[in-house]
């Protein structure tokens, strides 16, 4: 038999939530080892294995080439240890507490895997027609789990004891549910009921596929998924949507959609094969799609956009509802009330919801954690996050390089998550939203402290945004305070910056950040700059910028794009005052306001520059009629490049440098000027032209000046298809290297990540 050996292992990565231990069992039985394996307090697997040499080889090779699908494994730590054997067969363990740092995490949500779809379907089956039909390769991790190890006693599941026949497939070591934690079925798991928005019951023998006859019907109903309530409605049917938003105060913010299968989301949309892998993976974001011409949905679910959030359903529930009627997709929209959290717990749904929907789809499971759906686009064959959430958080992005010091990043103001860097892995929060009041300050502690939890540990140094008035900024220092810990704050756009270099292992770089707002290190607001960054310094240069711009009446100017173009416009020295008065009618305060905003120009009062790329943007949507209110963030701008799609760039403005500027003056009038001769797509094309043109120019300029070999692109503009593309070939036509965002979002939601590598890397 040969030399018998006695082994530990100490596995770290995502080897909790995913069979993993069932996997563990079978192969070491396969080998003919005797030993055990266990989950830890730390998120991590021991195994102990007593047995040959051979047969220990031969398990560790099985152990990395056929581990479970969504298992990752970051580290093998092995023990050779002495003494007499003690195990004559191979044993699943009982959890032990025992944690250390190990930066182990589990695993996201997973949408229902094939095996359990076939399941829900079959007839024969025990879990036919069962919504929460779950194994160990798909179903809820992230939101179900209160603390660590994952086992059912420490998840919302274990309010559901397992009936004989679960049990009997719980113990099965040749089961898919072979200790699969979420295990359930219709006799003993969660159940779906329907109520009225007053939550007295409805009576329903299929209350799932009821919900889905009266949204077919024109109701809106408040859904229960994993990580919080959606709101829903047809998407063919105009009554609904518009009382929805009247309802949200969503006047023109695109609803999200779900399609009942990649066949009906190709009926109304474009789906090419990047955005097919996308929509179809287990993670099953909401991709941002193109409508194509067959589009059949009602204007009001993405009014006045070239495209449309689609994603397909998730979870057996989702399936269901469209299984007796007729719709090809419905709305799916996160049900929050304003600027709060999505709505997690049935009592809070009933209480913050009930007037915005007909009826309630319930279940009485617990969410642990609310976590929103993820959002994504293509550019060409690269995937772009816009919101990095449920399928892919907590999961960790890992870098080349390890941290000096474990940090946490707390983000900006806007579409906010946080960050907890840990060696060479960064554990991104789910997303968490704008956090402007004690709901989202308090989800932003509790997500957070969840990380902190989940990673077993606590940051040694904390790190926030450079603006002194942001919730943020002032939650940062309260929790290095109360830790002792020291508080870094990082400028916005280079905390944009070093992600960007972080996510691509870069040590320096020429960086592009365009976006609407940040707070610059001389107190302005910046929003299109070239920075100069290494890695290791806590410093950067900035080498230069869009050209600042006046915003009249400050802050108003950012909802009220017509106040931005006829600032920009006069100082180009046209007439603006007919131009004004004409649109005058787009202002709360029409005329009187107009009159106003001439004052102000005249006199120069109530007037702050900002060099913001989204703001130029928002100038030229006016001018063009785009639009001329942001009723939603980054509305004008979405609408611009939703013109620009089948534009041209007829202008063929050459970019107008003023030593470290970007002239955008004349861009502007220019457009202005030609807004009655040319189509409004060419001129949208065009201004987005010379903005990325321009911009990208200037930091080849600066790049080849260096010596540096690549450029960057981030920030929110860097979501936009027409600025990345013409900026990536500018780049790259001067022979750099051009990057982009793939793994965290070029928005605000990757602030933190930026936040905590310029907090972790560099020497202060």
């Amino acid at each position: 038999m040969g030399l018998i050996l006695r082994v530990k292992l100490n596995i770290t990565g995502i080897v909790q939530g995913v069979g993993f231990r069932p996997f563990i069992y079978r192969i070491a039985t396969k080998h003919g080892l005797a030993g055990y394996v266990r989950n830890r307090g730390d998120a991590g697997v021991e195994i102990l294995l007593e047995g040959s040499a051979q047969s220990i080889k031969n398990f560790m090779l099985d152990l990395t080439e056929k581990k479970p699908p969504l298992a990752q494994i970051d580290a093998v730590k092995s023990t050779e240890l002495s003494g007499k054997n003690q195990y004559d067969k191979f044993a699943i363990y009982k959890s032990s507490e025992e944690a250390e740092l190990s930066g182990s995490i589990i695993p996201p949500d997973i949408a229902i895997c094939n095996e359990c779809l076939a399941e829900l379907r079959d007839t024969k089956n025990l879990r036919y027609e069962y919504f929460f039909i779950t194994c160990t390769n798909c179903g809820p991790r992230f939101t179900i789990i209160e603390r660590l190890p994952y086992d059912r006693e420490n998840t919302t599941m274990r309010e559901f004891p397992l009936c004989g026949f679960c049990q009997k497939e719980y113990n099965d070591p040749a089961n898919r549910r072979f200790h699969a934690q979420t295990v359930a079925c219709p006799e003993c798991g969660p159940k779906a009921y329907l109520t009225t928005r007053n939550g007295e019951p409805i009576q329903a023998k299929d209350p799932v596929r009821e919900a889905g006859k009266l949204l077919s019907e024109g109701n809106v109903l408040a859904i229960k998924g994993y990580g919080g309530f959606h709101i829903a409605a047809s998407t063919l049917k105009e009554k609904p949507l518009a009382a929805l938003r009247r309802t949200k105060h969503r006047r023109e913010k695109p609803f999200a959609i779900m399609s009942k299968s990649l066949d009906s989301a190709k009926s109304f949309a474009e789906v090419s094969s990047k955005e097919q892998e996308l929509l179809s993976s287990p993670a099953r974001p909401i991709v941002l799609l193109n409508k194509s011409e067959s589009y059949n949905l009602s204007p009001l679910v993405a009014p006045n956009l070239h495209n449309v959030g689609v994603m397909l359903p998730y979870t057996g529930l989702h399936y269901m509802l469209f299984d007796q009627v007729d719709d090809s997709a419905f709305v799916m929209t996160s049900a929050n009330p304003p600027n709060q959290p999505i709505v997690k717990d049935n009592d809070e749904a009933l209480k913050t919801l009930g007037s915005t929907v007909d009826y309630f789809l319930f279940h009485n499971r617990k969410i642990a954690h609310r976590c929103d759906d993820s959002v994504m686009r293509t550019h060409g064959n690269r995937q772009v996050f816009l919101r990095r959430s449920r399928g892919y958080a907590p999961a960790p992005i890992r870098l080349k390089a390890k941290s000096k010091r474990c940090v946490v990043g707390l983000g900006g103001e806007l579409n906010n998550t946080a960050c907890v860097l840990l060696e060479d892995k960064a554990f991104i929060s789910q997303h968490i939203g704008d956090v402007e009041n004690v709901e989202t300050r308090t989800f932003l502690q509790e997500a957070t402290n969840h990380l902190y939890h989940l990673t077993n540990c606590h940051a040694e140094t904390v790190v926030c945004d450079l603006h002194p008035k942001f919730t943020t900024t002032a939650l940062a220092k309260e929790m290095a305070e109360a830790d002792g810990s020291p508080l870094i704050q990082v400028q916005h756009h280079h905390a944009h910056a070093a992600a960007l270099m972080a996510e691509h292992n870069l040590e320096e770089a020429v960086s592009i950040v365009c976006d609407g707002y940040g707070y610059g290190t001389d107190g302005e607001a910046w929003g299109g700059e070239i920075l100069f960054c290494t890695r290791e310094s806590a410093k950067f240069k900035r080498l230069g910028h869009l050209e600042p711009q006046p915003l009249l009446g400050g802050d108003v100017a950012s909802r009220f794009p017509l106040r931005v173009a006829v600032g920009i416009l006069a100082k180009a020295g046209v007439e603006v005052e007919p131009w004004l008065m004409q649109n005058s009618a787009h202002l709360p305060f029409g005329e009187t306001e107009a009159n106003l905003i001439l004052n102000q120009l005249e006199k120069g009062l109530g007037t702050v520059e900002t060099t913001s790329c989204g703001r130029v943007l928002d100038a030229v949507a006016a001018v063009l009629g785009v639009c001329f209110e942001r009723s939603y963030e980054g509305e004008p701008t979405m609408k611009l490049e939703s013109a620009a799609v089948t534009g041209k760039n007829v202008l063929n403005l050459k970019p107008i440098l003023h030593g470290d500027t970007v002239d955008t003056t004349c861009m502007l009038r220019s457009i202005f000027e030609n807004k009655e001769k040319l189509s409004t797509a060419n001129l949208a094309y065009s201004a987005h032209a010379y903005l990325a043109k321009g911009i990208a120019s200037l930091a080849v300029e600066k790049a080849l000046t260096l010596g540096v070999k690549a450029v960057g692109f981030s920030g929110g503009a860097a979501c936009n298809q027409i600025l990345a593309k013409v900026t990536r070939e500018t780049v790259e036509l001067a022979g750099l290297r051009f990057l982009v965002h793939e793994a965290v979002p070029a928005g605000d939601g990757g602030v933190s990540f930026g936040q905590a590598v310029v907090g972790g890397f560099s020497r202060f």
